[in-house]
């Protein structure tokens, strides 16, 4: 790869969300010359999705700058120290665990609670977002429709994304950027910066509900171009 290359985007989605949910923010990003790539994140159980991101990453070659919204904020911060060419982490509404913590852990400190549908499922359970609460909970400042069709292709998560413990820290060798959501009601704003203050990230704030991708995709495509410009 050329020495002055644009790094690759790797975008990680949470709970409750799926790779398209970039769509908007993955077409700025191209616009600008940055190759993009979106992994499905299986949403299993941290241990195993940061195993599967690591696997991704692999397959990449040359620098990168890896993104995750929500609960993929755990998930690249665990699954970051497995390749060398991650430069930059960007977390854009996202967990931030210590080692050691859980994503339950940090999420009993933000409220209200999000209203969940359990299901029980081979091999376990998952939860969801109620549809009926989906907009309010998650995509407070998207209209309506949009709000339908996100909340009826969530991608459920298994109860092991909320109960694996963290085991790795990535912000303490790699720079991080984290995009914080002022009018988040799924992980509250006070809570994101102290998470962004634990990490040592450089923090950038936006009007904006959880679904900041699909809502303000140009607060979020400004924050990660920042991260690629000052690690290149």
């Amino acid at each position: 790869m050329a020495e002055n290359a644009k790094p690759t985007v790797v975008l990680v989605h949470g709970a409750w969300a799926e790779s398209s949910s970039w769509s908007a923010v993955m077409e700025r990003l191209r616009k600008d010359g940055y190759p993009v790539r979106a992994i499905a994140n299986p949403l299993r159980g941290l241990t195993s999705d940061t195993a599967y991101v690591s696997s991704c990453l692999a397959t990449i070659d040359g620098p990168m700058v890896l993104v995750g919204h929500s609960y993929g904020g755990a998930v690249i911060t665990n699954s970051a120290v497995s390749d060398p060419d991650v430069k930059a982490l960007v977390y854009v509404a996202g967990f931030i665990p210590a080692k050691g913590e859980t994503v339950g852990d940090l999420a009993a400190k933000s409220s209200p609670p999000i209203p969940l549908v359990t299901t029980e499922v081979p091999g376990g359970a998952e939860v969801s977002i109620d549809p009926a609460h989906f907009r309010e909970s998650f995509a407070g400042d998207v209209d309506r429709t949009t709000a339908a069709d996100l909340a009826a292709v969530q991608r459920p998560a298994g109860t092991k994304a909320v109960t694996d413990a963290s085991v790795r820290e990535a912000y303490r060798t790699i720079p991080s950027w984290i995009l914080i959501t002022r009018r988040d009601k799924a992980i509250a704003p006070d809570l994101q910066r102290f998470m962004s203050k634990r990490a040592g990230a450089h923090i950038e704030e936006v009007n904006a509900s959880h679904a900041v991708m699909v809502s303000r995709p140009d607060a979020v495509t400004r924050v990660i171009e920042d991260a690629a410009r000052a690690t290149r």
